[in-house]
């Protein structure tokens, strides 16, 4: 692998899969594995992956003065950031957070939340990030289910649970950023009176992080996930789990090299800094762990937004030279179709990525079209394999468009009969499972949905996919009765059941409106009772009032009879799809 061979020495692909993957992974390569054994059983682990989150803090300083975290005209270096840590870290050990306990973060992209994160893991506590869109009553659950001990928020977030606290016992202090005014509860703590404001970390104190004893299997993050029974599931994943991520993102890159028979470079500490555009929240596994994580490592500059705007994420393209943008399909469209784009110099752009939702393989070619430089890049994976579980970009993607890549090297995928008797031969569609060091410990607190849905080390993800003679993996539904909306999970039982509890409602079922750019859209069909009147506006605004704004139906169509349904009396649900037909919306 030293002698970089011409590009059009042997026609493409070079090598297979297979061969690509026993290069980067053989002993002494970058990305050797090893086999250690966790919860009983053998796993392939990447060898060189850190240890822990505490040793990902510290692997970061060494980038010093460039910066990290760009967030409107708030700029923040590696060292700065570190210093921030360490101060953070220091009160939170104060306060008497000790390995173990519940760190709660509810904030939306701010500096603050990867200092945040940081300082608590490196204590070896468990960060329960929570959804920063959530209402106040679905934060409350979250905050009493993980039995959080310490909260931070931003303001905004701080003003929907303020009511709530008094419900959640384990609560023993709440640090709140950018409060104008002490509001008087004994509880809160100002955060800047802790820690100051991002200009001014880099003066902080130059301190370590406090000891602690932190194994790579120790437990790390409960990240929630919403289940069929309607309430969130917290995923608890282990040091080992998200830091995973790190080693798959830098497999991948070099995986699509040696596809194309040519060396992967060698890495270059004079090369210019690389940056991201950050348009997926950190709450969210692929923000923390895909992104986040192996940025502090690589020393890549993350821009922050504070919503989502195509016209701001151009300016922020140009400005800050940024080399990576997706998320999400939703957001590559909108880079590519925005009437405005070609005001702006992204001639930057190498790389528009996405996971977290269908997308259609036209979205590839438009990429390469409109960002000539740029590689297409997506994958799969979900809370429970602490996000990424497979890549897939350059020729590959644009020859299988339609798949989400092969699993990486310490990865193994299997297609299982739905009932999980048997597994199926290549090429037949079944459940999707997925096994590796990246598959989380299982579901805090909840040890018969852990049961369910994990198995000797696999986790059974509810997809119906199916697997090529090389290991592409394609999904083709979900088994599980969910909806994705520009990457939210929206689970339909949670849903029906707030319509059920409005006194009109007799039958409910949410379905998926297909849309062009966040890929679906939930729609709701109602039965009401009869001699009961409700209006669209009123379901909807009763929805809104207890659920988070990304599951309120679109669309509600009223249905004059029993919903349809099979003989063990499910609702027939592609047959209410076709009410909701109509040209994509976009």
């Amino acid at each position: 692998m030293t002698d970089q061979p011409q590009a059009s020495a042997a026609p493409w692909p070079a090598m297979s899969i297979a061969q690509a993957h026993a290069l980067l992974t053989a002993p002494g390569a970058p990305f050797e594995m090893d086999e250690v054994v966790i919860h009983g059983v053998p796993t392939r682990v990447w060898k060189n992956a850190p240890p822990t989150l505490r040793s990902v803090a510290e692997i970061g300083r060494a980038h010093g003065d460039r910066i990290f975290l760009v967030h409107e005209d708030e700029r923040v270096s590696f060292e700065a950031f570190f210093r921030a840590t360490a101060a953070f870290a220091q009160a939170l050990r104060a306060q008497g957070v000790v390995k173990g306990d519940r760190v709660a973060i509810i904030m939306r992209n701010l500096p603050e939340w990867p200092v945040a994160f940081y300082a608590a893991a490196s204590l070896g506590a468990v960060i329960t990030p929570l959804n920063a869109w959530w209402t106040g009553p679905e934060l409350e659950y979250g905050l009493t289910d993980s039995g959080a001990k310490i909260v931070i928020t931003d303001v905004e977030r701080f003003e929907r649970i303020a009511e709530h606290l008094h419900n959640c016992p384990d609560l023993h202090r709440v640090f709140v950023s950018r409060m104008m005014e002490h509001n008087g509860n004994p509880l809160v703590v100002k955060l800047e009176s802790v820690i100051g404001e991002p200009d001014s970390w880099a003066s902080l104190p130059d301190q370590p992080l406090p000891e602690a004893d932190i194994a790579p299997d120790d437990e790390a993050t409960i990240f929630y996930t919403s289940g069929t029974t309607g309430k969130p599931k917290g995923a608890l994943a282990t040091q080992r789990n998200i830091n995973s991520n790190i080693m798959a993102a830098g497999c991948a890159g070099a995986r699509a090299f040696l596809r194309r028979g040519e060396a992967p470079p060698a890495p270059d500490p004079a090369a210019p800094q690389r940056g991201t555009l950050l348009s997926v929240p950190f709450f969210h596994a692929t923000g923390c762990f895909a992104i986040l994580n192996p940025s502090l490592v690589a020393g890549g500059k993350l821009a922050m937004m504070r919503r989502w705007d195509p016209v701001r994420a151009f300016e922020l393209i140009e400005r800050e030279r940024l080399n990576s943008a997706g998320g999400v399909p939703t957001i590559a469209w909108q880079l590519i179709e925005h009437p405005l784009r070609k005001n702006y110099d992204l001639s930057s752009l190498e790389s528009v990525a996405y996971g977290g939702a269908p997308s259609a393989p036209e979205l590839v070619r438009k990429i390469t079209e409109t960002f000539p430089k740029s590689q297409p890049g997506n994958g799969w994976g979900m809370t429970e394999t602490s996000a990424t579980a497979t890549t897939h970009g350059a020729e590959d993607y644009a020859n299988r468009p339609d798949s989400c890549g092969p699993a990486v090297p310490v990865t193994d995928l299997k297609i299982m009969t739905v009932e999980g008797d048997r597994e199926l031969p290549i090429g037949e569609v079944g459940e999707l499972w997925c096994r590796g060091p990246q598959v989380v410990k299982g579901y805090w607190n909840k040890p018969e949905a852990t049961a369910q849905t994990f198995h000797q080390g696999w986790v059974k993800t509810g997809d119906l996919a199916r697997l090529d003679e090389e290991g592409f993996c394609f999904i083709i539904d979900r088994a599980k009765d969910m909806l994705i909306r520009g990457g939210e999970n929206i689970y339909c039982i949670e849903v029906e059941n707030v319509l059920y509890d409005h006194h009109a409602v007799m039958d409910a079922a949410l379905v998926g409106i297909p849309h062009k750019t966040l890929g679906e859209e939930a729609g709701a069909v109602v039965t009401l009772k009869p001699g009961a009147t409700a209006t669209e506006e009123e379901l909807r605004a009763f929805v809104a009032e207890r659920l988070a704004a990304f599951k309120v139906p679109v669309k509600v169509i009223f249905w004059h009879e029993t919903l349809p349904r099979n003989a063990n009396g499910k609702i027939l649900k592609a047959e209410l799809r076709k009410l909701f037909e109509a040209p994509a919306a976009g």
